[in-house]
């Protein structure tokens, strides 16, 4: 009797993964069928301008993206991916009169990686390092994710960097402590550092929830496939350190000495990074404003650039006020 149960035990579960693959391909390719806000050729443009590497102390060369005249707007992107992601930022704010400039961080893109490794304190000088190079001053810099991570430990670690700044735009991202309030993040990330994620993702249907789960409640196919071309092709082992940092660190407690005027942005439907992260930062942040986006995902600066362009434009022109 006892070996019956143990099959039929064995069989349940079989055909409960069977029905679980069954339903994942199914919504999948329901996935595949929402129309593209964007084409997929020109999601896959990167930001035109001029190329220019920065070399670090450590090693470390950092690729960057400059283009436009006007006040400067630096674009610090999230893990795992590449100044790619400004494509469409980049142009419309080039289009609006500004000078952006957009980089690879280290150990992403066309970055390398020098004897200090990727994690927030040698990243945070290499924000420094970017503002000092292209002699900003009255800008704005904007994070996504692991860059406005990153951003909120530059301003602390470097005042000098605060000071060239007149505005921060932080979106979808957080200051530490990334599991609160975020399951979807206790899955991911340890499946992310242990590999399976990317193996996961190589498959088409994982590849493609996975990317889903990015967006927002209307995930674009397009937006799916640069998204994965970008991620797959990132070498993750050397981005360990950094992963482990969003939830071991916690700037939450020093997020009243950010002197610079702020605006905290996020989807309404980002599991990444969900709106409970955005009210915390919005509330330790001194004059901070959140602006929560409607239904959009974790690639807010895909969903809805304009939404993000009128963010920094707004931090220019409070400027000018002043």
């Amino acid at each position: 009797m006892r070996s019956i149960s143990v099959w039929g035990a064995a069989a349940g579960v079989a055909a409960a993964a069977a029905v679980t693959a069954v339903t994942a391909r199914a919504v999948a390719a329901g996935v595949r069928r929402q129309p593209d806000p964007v084409p997929l050729e020109v999601l896959r443009r990167e930001p035109e301008g001029e190329e220019v590497f920065l070399s670090r102390p450590d090693g470390t060369v950092l690729r960057a993206v400059v283009a436009g005249e006007g006040p400067p707007v630096v674009l610090a992107h999230g893990y795992g991916v590449s100044l790619l992601e400004w494509n469409l930022v980049q142009a419309e704010l080039v289009a609006k009169g500004h000078r952006v400039i957009v980089f690879d961080q280290r150990g992403h893109g066309g970055s390398t990686s020098g004897s200090d490794g990727i994690g927030s304190r040698p990243m945070a000088g290499d924000y420094l390092a970017v503002l000092e190079h292209f002699d900003v001053r009255d800008g704005v810099l904007v994070g996504h994710s692991m860059g406005g991570f990153v951003a909120l430990r530059a301003l602390l670690d470097h005042p000098a960097a605060a000071l060239r700044l007149r505005g921060l735009v932080l979106f979808a991202t957080w200051a530490g402590r990334i599991y609160e309030g975020a399951p979807h993040n206790r899955l991911q990330i340890p499946l992310l550092e242990t590999g399976l994620l990317q193996q996961l993702a190589r498959t088409r249907t994982g590849g493609t929830l996975f990317g889903a789960a990015q967006c927002g409640k209307r995930p674009s196919p397009a937006m799916i496939d640069v998204f994965l071309d970008v991620f797959l092709r990132q070498d993750h082992i050397p981005l360990v350190p950094i992963v482990r940092a969003f939830a071991r660190e916690d700037r939450y407690p020093r997020l009243a000495e950010i002197t610079v005027p702020t605006v905290v942005m996020v989807g309404s439907a980002d599991r990444s990074t969900p709106p409970s992260h955005a009210r915390r930062l919005t509330a330790g942040i001194p004059g901070a404003r959140l602006v929560t986006v409607p239904d959009a995902g974790h690639m807010l600066n895909w969903e809805n650039p304009d939404a993000l362009v009128e963010a920094v434009l707004s931090l220019h022109e409070a400027g000018r006020a002043d």
